[in-house]
């Protein structure tokens, strides 16, 4: 674990991107821009869930890395799946029971924990699962290589 005072302040600085998130959500609309270099072409962006969101977080900020992807994607209106590294399941078991209470549907977010031993199988699976339209990865080098994030297109 880490000491209370850097876990408090981690609490602190994840709940800060919640708050961030949650109040870009209400801005959330089509945008029309004028193109900076054509004055003739006109731009628009439409800003729309994409479907289901898988969140891999590393060890050491288990917290913040967690809401940092999760509140982009749930303000997005996206669904997501959260594997926590095995180290450090209980945050992210924790924030979901948080968002069970902030009445958030059932099914909106998830958490897939598994063994260090099951890490690879379970990263390939979320990674090139037809179902999961976005993955966000933090963690190693090594990890990424082995958990399935490099067999993702586009990646």
């Amino acid at each position: 674990g880490k000491p209370l005072a850097e876990s408090r302040g981690e609490v602190l600085y994840g709940n800060s991107f919640l708050q961030w998130f949650s109040e870009e959500a209400k801005r959330v609309r089509g945008d029309a821009v004028l193109h900076g270099s054509k004055r003739d072409v006109r731009q628009l962006f439409i800003k729309q869930p994409v479907g289901v969101a898988a969140l891999i977080t590393p060890w050491n900020f288990p917290l913040a890395m967690l809401t940092r992807k999760a509140g982009a994607a749930l303000a997005a209106g996206c669904c997501v799946v959260i594997k926590p590294a095995e180290d450090t399941p209980l945050t992210a078991l924790a924030f979901a029971k948080i968002t069970e209470k902030a009445k958030l549907p059932p099914g909106v977010v998830n958490v897939v924990t598994c063994s260090r031993e099951q890490t690879p199988a379970v990263g390939e699976l979320l990674c090139t699962s037809s179902k999961v339209k976005k993955v966000s990865f933090t963690g190693s080098t090594a990890v990424g290589k082995d958990g399935g994030t490099n067999k993702r297109n586009g990646v």
